[in-house]
């Protein structure tokens, strides 16, 4: 089993990156194979629509995103960590979902997804909510733990006194690595379940 672990935060030793930690100590004790990546703190760029991708087969700005894409496919769980920012996620990571789902086209049905989202005071549940949406939409199950995956810490340090939010981080990781190995488990006697063809509709008839 192998998690991929994205700190949405631009500093590398902050309250994120506590929260990170908390878990790799119990991914480590479940044999779970754990990837760090620092994402908060370079330069990605936004999503421009091109279509490119669907040629290419991958983002047309050959950045940290199509690097990240080849070990996203690689992993059984991905784990998106960010900062609270205005109620919603730190933009860089943002950007670099929005371009990293978007323009791969590998199946990502029953990687496990979590979310965890690191404030000072308020805006974690929205953001909890905002990180989920990309798991939701491609078929990804989405490990939960003993409450809303936030923690709470102001200057770095103050996360690790969070008592209930350094176990929620435990217990996360815990029923992830479950999760993963159950799924690993069921593919193999059972395999991925039927998928249809996407029915796309749109909401505006043009005339012909």
């Amino acid at each position: 089993m192998k998690v991929l672990i994205f700190n949405g935060s631009p500093h590398t030793n902050g309250n994120t990156a506590a929260a990170i930690e908390e878990m790799v100590k119990v991914f480590e004790e479940e044999q779970v194979e754990v990837e760090v990546l620092q994402v908060g703190n370079q330069q990605i760029r936004g999503c421009m629509g091109c279509g490119a991708c669907y040629k290419l087969g991958k983002c047309v700005f050959d950045d940290a995103v199509n690097a990240y894409a080849e070990k996203f496919e690689k992993a059984d769980g991905l784990v998106v960590a960010s900062p609270v920012y205005y109620a919603s996620a730190n933009a860089t990571l943002v950007a670099l979902l929005q371009r990293l789902f978007y323009s791969t086209k590998f199946d990502k049905r029953m990687k496990v997804g979590a979310s965890v989202a690191v404030a000072r005071r308020g805006g974690c549940s929205s953001t909890f909510d905002e990180l989920n949406k990309f798991f939701t939409i491609s078929g990804m199950p989405v490990a939960s733990s003993q409450y809303w995956n936030s923690v709470h810490g102001a200057v770095p340090g103050e996360a690790e006194q969070d008592a209930e939010g350094m176990q929620t981080m435990r217990t996360l990781a815990r029923n992830m690595s479950f999760l993963m190995k159950s799924i690993a488990l069921g593919k193999e006697k059972y395999g991925l379940p039927e998928q249809e063809k996407h029915a796309w509709t749109n909401f505006i008839r043009r005339e012909k």
